[in-house]
């Protein structure tokens, strides 16, 4: 299986400065349309009611890369460290914009689940570049000592440039908008939810297109590993909400919060050569695009399977008393 994972690392991605640009755009916009269903009284909702908006921040940006990196550890013998690297990026990123709408169909607590994704989006242009550098940085290090591979380059300086340029500003622009601009808002805050998934399917068949015959070769050991670690997200989620003794609205939402992950984020950081510069990763962080990339679809398979679990009238999971 890692023999079989070290031919993805050969996946290369040339935009050109144009197709960068491009890519770019599409992220702005999907966050901007993230942004725009956030309103700026939400902010002042944390704070009213912080016990369950402060369980998921810490679920979202301490226990699931922690998580993340263990789980990275135990498949160390299986996956290779880009992989590995992929996982840790992915855990890094703020939750995804189909979170509201799967907590909504959940009947989980929406209000919720729109305060995490405005607490988490807010802050990822700090937070993202602070943990994928952390957690990247430990994992290096220890695949190091014990298995006797070259010590890489984890960028923080570059990511947080750019990240504060391409959420940064979208979300600025989004929260502006939606505020002086609340019925034009609700005209199109939906459309553009539904436009930015297929932005992303397509930037996804766009990046994959020319190493097919690669990912069809490997998709089996991607499926297993992005299903092992998007069920160890979710059970972060659930778990943590259940250890926190939170209503069980609570739950579903911070179930749905963890293992939603904005991994086009993800897609478009590892596109950037500014980040990722070719002269120095030479290129070989496919597994990383790719474990992104099959992210971006399976959690929208794996959330509206929560979905499904918990509106079921008996609900088989544990619960804690």
């Amino acid at each position: 299986m890692k023999e079989q994972l070290e031919s993805l690392n050969s996946i290369t991605i040339n935009f050109g400065e144009q197709g960068i640009m491009i890519v770019n755009i599409i992220l702005a916009f999907v966050m901007f349309g993230v942004a725009l269903g956030i309103k700026l009284n939400t902010f002042k909702e944390v704070f009213q009611k912080p016990k369950s908006v402060i369980t998921g921040v810490l679920l979202q940006w301490v226990a699931l890369p922690a998580i993340t990196f263990l789980v990275a550890l135990i498949l160390n013998p299986f996956i290779t460290p880009m992989i590995a690297l992929g996982m840790i990026l992915v855990a890094s990123c703020p939750g995804g914009n189909m979170s509201n709408f799967l907590s909504s169909l959940s009947k989980g607590n929406i209000e919720l689940s729109v305060s995490l994704t405005a607490a988490t989006t807010a802050m990822a242009p700090f937070i993202t570049p602070i943990n994928f550098y952390f957690w990247s940085s430990l994992y290096n290090q220890f695949i190091s000592r014990k298995y006797d591979i070259p010590m890489l380059v984890i960028p923080f300086g570059p990511m947080l440039e750019q990240i504060l340029l391409l959420l940064g500003l979208p979300i600025v622009l989004g929260l502006l908008f939606s505020h002086f601009f609340p019925n034009a808002t609700k005209k199109i805050i939906k459309p553009s939810q539904v436009l930015s998934v297929f932005l992303f399917i397509g930037m996804v068949i766009a990046s994959m297109a020319q190493n097919f015959h690669i990912i069809v070769e490997n998709i089996h050991y991607v499926f297993l590993i992005v299903l092992l670690h998007n069920g160890a997200a979710l059970a972060t989620g659930y778990y943590g909400g259940r250890l926190a003794r939170l209503p069980f609205r609570d739950v579903k939402t911070l179930t749905i919060e963890t293992g939603i992950q904005n991994s086009g984020l993800g897609l478009v950081l590892l596109f950037n050569p500014h980040i990722f510069p070719p002269e120095i990763w030479q290129g070989h962080y496919g597994g990383m695009l790719f474990i992104a990339a099959w992210w971006g679809i399976w959690h929208i398979v794996s959330g509206l399977t929560m979905v499904c679990i918990f509106r079921r009238k008996e609900f088989f999971l544990p619960r804690f008393a």
